[in-house]
């Protein structure tokens, strides 16, 4: 058996964001926001299920996943797989949209709903070694959360290492999912007790996918890759044009050349060659 890697937006917007398999969502979000008892979502309204897009106007298809539970609470879902500037701004800006977007001009503010942002990253973005971090407006003076109609949660993948053995808690095994089931031939059986999990398997594994839809997956997937080589690509040459600036500034200044050799690394002739 073989999955589909469920940090590629593609998979992640069609397991999670489907009109038929919303168990999956629910018990996710039951799980990333630890709500038990009368606080557990029961039901969601997908506002922007998931639909197969069309490979020419694959680029412009917004992703991420928007729900609104039986409670009125609003849910942004986003799967971010590479580090883009100011996206903790970013984040903040889509969920203060959703929520000023509730009502218009004129309307009561008691008809504004609680709004969630979980983002699951494939990269690192907070400081500490927990893999998900909840973000809200407390009272610094007592700590209170008074203002309670944001709230942000974040998980980082790159923090999480446990095997399947070390997994601990319904949290933990949702985030295995996520990460690894792209290297997995089978459903782990820590999943097999966990109707919801067991099903997010199902929806990831190759032979519950459509033709287009596996097109579309691995188009999606090649795009992805290579926009990563991009931003190598354009990473080093900056990194390349900020040494040689470096180089004309020690020139310019009378640094001697064995000195900015010694600094950049750099041989006699190719030192040289630079033009202050």
């Amino acid at each position: 058996m073989q999955f589909v890697d469920v940090t590629t937006d593609i998979a992640f917007k069609k397991i999670f964001g489907s009109d038929q398999h919303k168990d999956i969502l629910i018990g996710f979000l039951n799980a990333v926001l630890d709500l038990h008892g009368e606080k557990r979502i029961m039901d969601v309204t997908l506002k922007n299920p998931w639909q197969p897009p069309e490979i020419a106007i694959l680029k412009e298809t917004i992703l991420d996943i928007k729900a609104v539970d039986n409670r009125g609470v609003s849910f942004i879902v986003e799967m971010q797989v590479e580090k883009k500037y100011s996206f903790q701004k970013r984040a903040q800006y889509y969920t203060a949209k959703a929520y000023t977007s509730q009502i218009d001009k004129g309307e009561d503010y008691p008809k504004l709903g609680q709004v969630i942002f979980i983002g699951i990253l494939d990269f690192s973005c907070f400081d500490g070694n927990n893999y998900l971090t909840r973000h809200l407006i407390l009272n610094q003076s007592t700590q209170k959360q008074e203002l309670k109609d944001l709230e942000f949660n974040f998980l980082e993948l790159p923090k999480f290492n446990k095997t399947e053995e070390e997994l601990d808690g319904i949290i933990e095994k949702w985030v295995y999912f996520i990460k690894n089931a792209g290297s997995l031939t089978m459903i782990p059986k820590s999943a097999e007790s966990i109707p919801d999990l067991n099903n997010a398997y199902t929806q990831a594994a190759l032979y519950s996918w459509t033709k287009n839809e596996l097109d579309i997956y691995e188009y999606w997937r090649m795009e992805e890759t290579s926009d990563r080589y991009k931003l190598e690509e354009e990473f080093e040459k900056g990194r390349i044009e900020e040494r040689l600036e470096n180089v004309r500034k020690m020139k310019q200044l009378g640094v001697a050349a064995e000195i900015i050799m010694q600094v950049t690394g750099l041989s006699r002739e190719a030192m040289e060659e630079i033009n202050p």
